[in-house]
Parts: C-alpha cells; sequence; structure tokens
C-alpha cells in the first residue's frame, strides 16, 4: 500500500522565504495577461422607446500587467495569485457595469493584488481593444471604428490613483509642404496673367495639395486618490480625433472620401500642433477638473514622404499647463507619468 500511497507536495512557502540578497524590487508581476471579456449591458433597440430596454453585450480585447513593490525580506511574489484576482475583479467589477470603465478595473485589481500579495504597493494597466459605430461624414453610412482604453491605477496605504486614456487614428496635413505648393501655384497663375486678387480667391476656394499621414493620438487623464471626477472615455476619443485634420473612416463612399480629404486639407496640423489641441481640449472640456490632475497627450504621424515617424508629446499636472496657458510663464519640470504615480509611496 504505501508504494502506490502519491508523494505528499510540499506545503514550504518558498516566495515567502529570505532571499540570499536581502534588497528590495521596484516592480514585481505578471505582463501580457489576455483576456476576452464580455459586458451585459442594457440598451434599448434602435427605434424603439427609452423603455424598451433589452440586454445586449460586447466583446473587449484586454491585456493586462500587474506589478507589486516586493520587499526585501521577501524571496519572491505568488505570481499564481495575480491571475486569480484579475479573474475575480472581472467578475465582480467588469460584469456588473453598465459601461466599461477599464480605470474602475484597474483600480479594483491593483486594491485586492495589494491585499492579496502584502504588497505596500501595485500597480496595474489594462489595454482593451473595443468597437464604436459612426455614420460616415456625408453618406450616413455606418461604419465601425476599433479603438483602444487605456486604464491604469496604483494602489497604496495613501490610497489610489487612476489614469484613463485613448487612442485613436485620424489623418494630418503637413502646413510646410501646403505652403510650399500654394507659393509654386502662385507663380504659375501670376505668369499666366492672374491679379493677386484674383489668386487670392482662388487659393482660398481650391484646397491646396499636400503630403498627409494616418496620426495615432494616445491621450490620458489621472485623477488623484481624493478625486470623484468621472472621465468618459467617449469625451476622450472626441478630443483626440479633432485635434487632428481630421476624423477617418473604415468604410466610406466617394462623397465621404472627398468630404474627409477637403476638411483635412483646409486643416493643416503638424504633429506638434496635435498635442496642443488635445491639450487645450482638455482644459475646455473639463474646467473643473482638480488642478492636481495629471494629462498625457502624446501624437506619433507615420509619414508619407519620409521613411520615419514623427512624434511629439505633453504631459503634466493640469495646474502647470494651466498657468502656462494662462500666464505664458514655462513650469521648471513637467511632471512625468511616472513622477505623478510615484507621488503614493
Amino acid at each position: 500500500m504505501a508504494a502506490n500511497r502519491p508523494a505528499s507536495l510540499s506545503v514550504i512557502d518558498v516566495q515567502s522565504q529570505r532571499p540570499t540578497v536581502q534588497l528590495s524590487l521596484s516592480r514585481v508581476g505578471v505582463t501580457g495577461v489576455e483576456k476576452v471579456i464580455r459586458i451585459r449591458h442594457n440598451g434599448a433597440t434602435s427605434g424603439t422607446s427609452p423603455s424598451a430596454a433589452v440586454e445586449e453585450q460586447q466583446l473587449f480585447s484586454a491585456r493586462f500587467e500587474c506589478v507589486v513593490d516586493l520587499g526585501p525580506g521577501q524571496k519572491g511574489a505568488h505570481m499564481s495569485r495575480f491571475e486569480e484576482v484579475v479573474n475575480e475583479a472581472i467578475g465582480e467589477v467588469v460584469l456588473g457595469e453598465s459601461t466599461f470603465k477599464a480605470e474602475t478595473l484597474a483600480e479594483h485589481i491593483a486594491q485586492l493584488v495589494r491585499d492579496r500579495q502584502g504588497a505596500r504597493r501595485a500597480e496595474v494597466s489594462v489595454e482593451a481593444r473595443f468597437p464604436e459605430h459612426k455614420p460616415a461624414p456625408v453618406s450616413g453610412i455606418q461604419t465601425q471604428e476599433l479603438y483602444t482604453l487605456h486604464g491604469s491605477a496604483i494602489s497604496s496605504d495613501l490610497g489610489t490613483r487612476r489614469l484613463i486614456g485613448v487612442t485613436a487614428q485620424g489623418m494630418t496635413v503637413c502646413p510646410c509642404a501646403q505652403e510650399l505648393v500654394a507659393g509654386s501655384a502662385r507663380d504659375r497663375l501670376e505668369a499666366q496673367g492672374f491679379e493677386s486678387e484674383e489668386i487670392d480667391r482662388i487659393l482660398d476656394a481650391v484646397p491646396v495639395a499636400s503630403h498627409n499621414q494616418r496620426g495615432l493620438g494616445t491621450l490620458h487623464i489621472g485623477c488623484t486618490e481624493s478625486c470623484e471626477d468621472e472621465i468618459e472615455a467617449l469625451a476622450l476619443l472626441e478630443i483626440v480625433e479633432q485635434a487632428m485634420s481630421s476624423e477617418i473612416y473604415e468604410l466610406m463612399k466617394r462623397s465621404d472620401e472627398a468630404r474627409v480629404v477637403e476638411k483635412a486639407h483646409r486643416r493643416p496640423r503638424f504633429v506638434e500642433d496635435c498635442v496642443r489641441e488635445m491639450v487645450r481640449g482638455v482644459v475646455e472640456a473639463f474646467p473643473g477638473l482638480d488642478d492636481r490632475a495629471f494629462v498625457s497627450a502624446r501624437q506619433v504621424n507615420l509619414e508619407t514622404i519620409h521613411q520615419h515617424s514623427v512624434v511629439a508629446e505633453r504631459f503634466g499636472t493640469l495646474a502647470e499647463i494651466r498657468q502656462e496657458l494662462r500666464t505664458g510663464v514655462i513650469s521648471p519640470a513637467h511632471t512625468s507619468r511616472r513622477a505623478w504615480l510615484d507621488a503614493l509611496r
């Protein structure tokens, strides 16, 4: 009988043993955890009254990163607990929400992870791809657009800070090249005998060509541990798309294409312009947001006449940004995302 008895499993908690080198670690955890989240919510079917609510479901493809600070006396974190917490939080938060809020999910996971790991601090990031339906600008044809939703949270005994963010695509037109093309057109029109006033009218009436790019805009807003503001992802998406020369659509008719191209060429913008427009959009859209809130705007333009891409970014607290816009005085330093999060130590 003894020969058939299964070997007993070790009950020694190896992770809790003291490490050979007793040094604390800044970030220990899991990354690249992928989940497909099915969210239930109630909504009215098209053409029905608001009271005619039906249950709908929507899938989100989400990727998680969960890390904790590890003390010098602990050999390792309990990695399986991260997966357990993610699954538990999805069931408690997401399935019960009428609207998926990535930052709420990240906050809940961070608090659970810190408790389960016995850590001083925990940090969680969530990225989710989600669809939105919107009509093309002229034909009205419904098109499905995919966006990325970002949520982050950091939890310590001082409280929890949350970040909500979005990434959207759009189109940008180069102002510099457009001026060069307009100058050449003016010279040719003058050579053909057109008067200066006539040339001005022509160039004002006809959008001038330029090279264009597909732009990737990312906007984050961070709320402090005492902030109760609710930031809607759709409001951030509108700010990002409007910061570029034109929004883009996956499905368009010819009339839609003409409208998008003309709109973009009448609003030429550098990569730097897009970032400044995003920041201004946040200041104007959220006038009551706490000065301690954090803002990060980043734009990457995929160049068409160069092999490289171009990037611009601005980050800082709302107090820093508002003061600079109001007074023109540059802040001595722009508070980074890392510094803003690390304030909860």
